[in-house]
């Protein structure tokens, strides 16, 4: 197969849904030589965040001059960027010979997207000999198919209400989900949480006799802006300049700063310099990313009420005025929960769909918008929203997008094909 090929075989396993459970990466595993157990592993779960934390610990590792693999997901622009060693993507001629080796152990396995791409991921990763391996969880913990691996650290990251239809009707449930990659005696790294999940998150780290490093108990920060202090019995780190904007991805490091501290007292050689350089080289497009131009455009992945909160106290914190909003939001997220916090910041909204089905119609959005005195319209794709956007704006003005981490690896590629033909 060639790359083209080996990408439809993988989407076309999108097939069987999404179907939690570890069964089936329990067999691939163990048909692939169990490659999970040959490198030092950094397990992430959480809502949001988890991507943040997985990016900045990947780097304090590597800064470190450990070999460090990164799997995340989803992708902005290519499905190589889910799989990175060293910040560089996978190969695409590797990618496709992965895909035919763990193929050719499928069988009759009735094998998820996610499944298949975890075990290419892993087995990438053994066959590069990877010291360290930082793995983001895909949907909720205890069943996800990364939950297969024996971490060195477990972490959590702030715990929000998303995919309810699979993790369940509250915060307790979602963060009995998230617990699930708890391990016994396995140190966990607990970022903010709200008191119903830390409780849960507290219980189980518990019952599991797991040490717990907690956010504002074992490690805080203090805040100088654009700086700020990482705290922690073991550990001070001053005048630390984040490479990433927003109070909440200060927070974010800090949960990453947490897990080296962890790697450290149990005999990691990490330097400070290189937790320094995993806080202030970090990037991760399409979070609080600014593209400049004749108008600024602001990219964000908020994609749930969190995600949102966290976006709209930035817009606060700015002080920017109200913003002219580009919006698609993938099924079945509740749209009033997502667009509540942002409209009060709205000049004006652009509702369209992102590129991934299911997805909220736009027409909803559009009434929730005015419902809110937001004036709001319809546009058939994200180039006509953007395009729209930009040219309704004055001086000053700011286009933001959010809804969709995929929306905004869309509005992305236009705005490149823009600067490209100008």
């Amino acid at each position: 197969m060639d790359y083209q090929q080996s990408l439809d075989y993988l989407y076309g396993l999108q097939r069987f849904g999404i179907k939690l459970g570890l069964s089936n990466i329990q067999t691939l595993l163990t048909r692939l030589g169990h490659p999970e157990r040959t490198m030092r592993i950094v397990h992430v779960a959480g809502t949001n965040g988890k991507g943040s934390v997985s990016v900045a610990t990947a780097l304090m590792l590597q800064s470190a001059g450990l070999r460090t693999g990164l799997y995340t997901s989803p992708h902005l622009h290519s499905f190589t960027e889910r799989i990175r060693i060293d910040g560089r993507a996978i190969p695409e001629p590797d990618m496709v010979a992965l895909v035919d080796l763990v193929r050719a152990v499928v069988g009759t396995l009735p094998v998820t997207f996610f499944e298949f791409t975890t075990a290419m991921a892993l087995l990438h990763f053994h066959r590069e000999r990877v010291d360290f391996a930082v793995l983001e969880v895909g949907m909720g913990g205890r069943l996800d198919a990364t939950n297969a691996v024996m971490p060195e650290v477990s972490v959590i990251t702030p715990v929000c209400m998303d995919h309810a239809e699979h993790l369940g009707p509250d915060l307790a449930a979602v963060a009995g989900e998230k617990a699930g990659i708890i391990k016994p005696q396995v140190p966990v790294v607990i970022g903010p949480q709200q008191p119903e999940a830390k409780r849960v998150l507290l219980a189980r780290a518990e019952q599991s006799n797991a040490p717990v490093c907690l956010w504002n108990r074992d490690y805080r920060i203090v805040e100088h802006p654009p700086c700020f202090d990482f705290h922690h019995a073991d550990l001070f780190v001053e005048n630390l300049r984040p490479g990433l904007e927003g109070g909440h991805q200060r927070q974010n490091l800090a949960v990453a700063l947490a897990v080296a501290t962890v790697l450290r007292d149990h005999g990691l050689p990490l330097p400070v310099k290189a937790l320094r350089d995993g806080v202030e080289n970090v990037r991760w497009p399409g979070r609080l990313e600014w593209w400049r131009g004749d108008t600024d455009v602001l990219l964000d992945g908020a994609h749930n009420q969190g995600g949102a909160l966290a976006l709209a106290r930035y817009l606060e914190d700015l002080g920017l005025g109200k913003v002219r909003w580009v919006a698609g939001i993938k099924a079945p997220r509740n749209p009033d929960e997502l667009l509540a916090p942002l409209l009060p910041h709205t000049l004006r909204l652009y509702a369209t769909v992102p590129p991934v089905a299911p997805s909220v119609e736009p027409d909803k959005l559009v009434q929730i918008a005015r419902r809110a005195g937001v004036p709001a319209a319809v546009h058939e794709s994200s180039a006509e929203a953007v395009a729209a956007a930009l040219a309704d704006c004055e001086k000053g003005e700011v286009v933001l997008v959010a809804g969709s981490l995929f929306l905004v690896g869309e509005v992305r590629d236009f705005l490149m094909n823009m600067e490209r033909t100008r």
